[in-house]
């Protein structure tokens, strides 16, 4: 059987700017090879978190310009080069990035991504090796999905009429990867016992027709102030970290404000990160206590170490005002194993030093190194860049800790409450009832606050399937 993990189904696909890229020359000469390794070289020479470790970067590892150009020449595409620096990349450096067309990555940096609006989690059909059904997570707000009223629990075992099998999802000319399909819906029928066994997923004659398109996603998903038992209870889903949106971030907080919340809930089980500034804000919104305290540490290689830099607890966000903040000495975190990473493991590994969090979930990615958009310009920067081809790097550049220098370990934060969403329950976000929440509710209302604790067995884990790169992604934004 498979390893597992999870499928984020906004497939960030390519959005053709090419009329931008045109415009810039009507001369435009296509950079060689040789030209696009040289920045490739020259970037991560200068950037690259772990230099030191690559004998092949060193400053002094080439004699003369003949010899360093043959070396360039060695590899037969920018991105062979790349690969071949990164140090240790199944188990160190997992999250460098080289992309053919940086007009794509930002626009996926700033939310706007061709997709149906749907995540789904793809999962074994109960007593075969080789069948696999889905089910909708995430109905992202006003798409194309939530247009046509699809919603989060609905499962789905075949696509055009062909039922999902490992040969499929395997395969990348598969439609569940096109840009247009119709997911066929079915019925999962637990037949009232909890062994899996007995379990049975039937098409049901339901249907819906998806063909993706530009969407610009706002990440305050949901932001809900719910009363139970006479306590307001704050609930923020938040899916990216996006400097685009700190005001709409900042609003969320001035209706938990204005409720009086005391206590929050706030939902990162499908959020891969972005910016640092905006989780230092994020967590300046949850306290306010703080004020210039540090929040967060970001350590650069040896010859960077000038760029070593602290973010700080603050009480305004830059062109947006003052933040609206809880000053609570608590909160709430919902995670998942694969999509819960990078700066939402930074907000929970920097708030932990200052006040409780209670992670409710399942174990995050470990991603505790942050990455920049490095560019073929005199200064690496988007700045005079060479419009010769639109090539560029996110190599991990920096490593972030909290205030204690304490980092994510590389296995992901573990959580005090483990619960895993199942496909057959997984509920509606928001929901008093939705399973993670409720954990956190029936954690805030007990008066035996007690965590370590574990769920009953797990029935379900989702099969191992693509991610997107910047859903995994934290990066530093000048």
């Amino acid at each position: 059987m498979k390893n597992i993990r999870v499928l984020l189904f906004t497939c960030f696909a390519a959005l053709a700017l090419t009329s931008c890229f045109d415009d810039m020359d009507d001369n435009i000469i296509p950079a060689s090879t040789l030209e696009i390794n040289d920045f490739v070289w020259k970037g991560m020479n200068v950037f690259y978190l772990y230099k030191s470790e690559v004998p092949n970067l060193a400053d002094n590892r080439f004699a003369t310009d003949e010899e360093y150009n043959n070396y360039l020449n060695d590899f037969g595409s920018p991105e062979q080069l790349f690969e071949s620096l990164k140090h240790n990349p199944g188990t160190v450096d997992r999250f460098s990035r080289i992309y053919d067309n940086y007009f794509d990555l930002q626009n996926q940096q700033a939310g706007t991504t061709l997709n149906n609006g749907i995540e789904f989690n793809l999962y074994r059909v109960p007593g075969s090796e080789t069948e696999v059904f889905g089910a909708i997570t995430l109905v992202l707000n006003n798409s194309v999905a939530d247009n046509l009223g699809l919603q989060r629990g609905q499962i789905f075992r075949a696509i055009n009429g062909e039922p999902l099998n490992d040969a499929s999802i395997d395969d990348l000319s598969d439609p569940i990867y096109q840009d247009s399909y119709t997911l066929n819906f079915a019925d999962y029928n637990d037949n009232n016992t909890p062994e899996l066994a007995d379990d049975t997923i039937t098409l049901n004659g339901q249907s819906a027709d998806l063909t993706k398109a530009i969407y610009t996603e706002n990440p305050v998903h949901v932001s809900q102030v719910l009363n139970v038992n006479n306590e307001n209870i704050g609930y923020l889903m938040y899916n990216q970290f996006n400097r685009n949106f700190d005001a709409e971030l900042n609003d969320a907080f001035a209706q938990f404000q204005a409720a009086g919340v005391s206590e929050l809930v706030i939902d990162l089980r499908y959020n891969g990160g972005g910016s640092v500034q905006t989780a230092a804000y994020l967590g300046s919104m949850v306290t306010g206590q703080f004020t210039g305290e540090i929040y967060s540490k970001l350590f650069y290689n040896e010859n960077l170490s000038n760029n070593n830099q602290n973010f700080l607890f603050t009480s305004s966000i830059e062109g947006v005002g003052a933040i609206n903040s809880l000053n609570l000495s608590r909160v709430y975190v919902l995670t998942t194993e694969r999509r819960t990473a990078s700066a939402s493991e930074l907000v929970i590994n920097s708030l932990s030093s200052y006040i409780e969090v209670v992670v409710i979930g399942e174990n995050t990615v470990g991603k505790t190194q942050a990455s920049q958009t490095i560019y073929d310009s005199p200064d690496f920067s988007f700045d005079n860049v060479n419009v010769n081809h639109t090539y560029a790097m996110q190599p991990l550049i920096a490593n972030s800790t909290n205030v204690n220098d304490q980092l994510v370990p590389p296995n992901g934060l573990q959580p005090d409450i483990e619960l895993r969403e199942r496909a057959h329950t997984l509920g509606t976000l928001g929901d008093v009832n939705e399973p993670l929440l409720a954990a956190a509710i029936a954690n805030i209302t007990l008066a035996d606050r007690s965590t370590n604790q574990s769920s009953e067995a797990i029935i379900y884990r989702p099969l191992e399937t693509p991610v997107s790169a910047l859903e995994q992604d934290m990066f530093i934004d000048y």
